[in-house]
């Protein structure tokens, strides 16, 4: 794979971050769950959401390699079913985070680190839509005669999936430091992240 990997040419790298780096910075599903998250848990939490996000974008990757992705175009009831449990596992944890009577500064440390992380992950590989954008975008660049597309594929994914950790745990990041300040004024950032995840749960049912 190594050797795939150094055959794609350097301008098709160029292209492809130039893309990716429009799509990361589009206000989305991932960039609301990281600020949502760093508003909770503060920056540490913002993070480990990146990465469990990122970690779910690699299993999409490594989905779509497979070729396993197409099902879901095939089989509607497929994609809606597991859209509907997305947005019912963001529907609960909005409920969790609106009636969470934890303080706020008891949702740090390595524990709310490790819950930011399993809800990325889940709350990512639970939204059918990415899964189809990989198989939709990735292939794009991709060119069989520098060798399997499969390999290609997954290359670009983790090209993809790096970037995409370090401007979502920016993001994350910075959204905690902020909520960090603010709850020296205000209690409400549970309430404030709450309306964040049920927005998201309403936009993921909906679309």
């Amino acid at each position: 794979m190594i050797d795939v990997a150094l055959s794609i040419p350097l301008l098709t790298y160029v292209t492809f971050m130039g893309a990716a780096l429009l799509l990361y910075l589009t206000p989305g599903a991932d960039m609301m769950f990281t600020i949502a998250s760093g508003m909770r848990g503060g920056a540490q939490a913002g993070v480990a959401a990146a990465a469990g996000i990122s970690l779910g974008v690699l299993s999409h990757v490594g989905i779509a390699a497979a070729g396993l992705a197409v099902l879901l175009l095939a089989y509607p009831l497929a994609y809606d079913a597991i859209r509907y449990a997305g947005a019912a596992y963001l529907a609960w944890l909005a409920w969790k985070s609106w009636n969470d009577a934890t303080p706020p500064e008891a949702r740090t440390g390595r524990a709310e680190m490790m819950r930011a992380f399993k809800r990325g992950y889940l709350t990512n590989i639970l939204n059918p839509k990415v899964a189809l954008f990989v198989l939709a975008f990735l292939p794009q660049f991709t060119d069989p005669a520098l060798g399997p597309v499969h390999e290609q594929i997954i290359i670009l994914g983790i090209v993809l999936t790096i970037g995409g950790f370090f401007t979502d745990g920016l993001i994350g990041m910075f959204a905690g430091l902020a909520a960090t300040q603010m709850r020296r004024a205000s209690k409400w950032m549970g309430k404030a992240s709450a309306l964040v995840f049920g927005g998201l749960a309403v936009r993921i049912a909906l679309d």
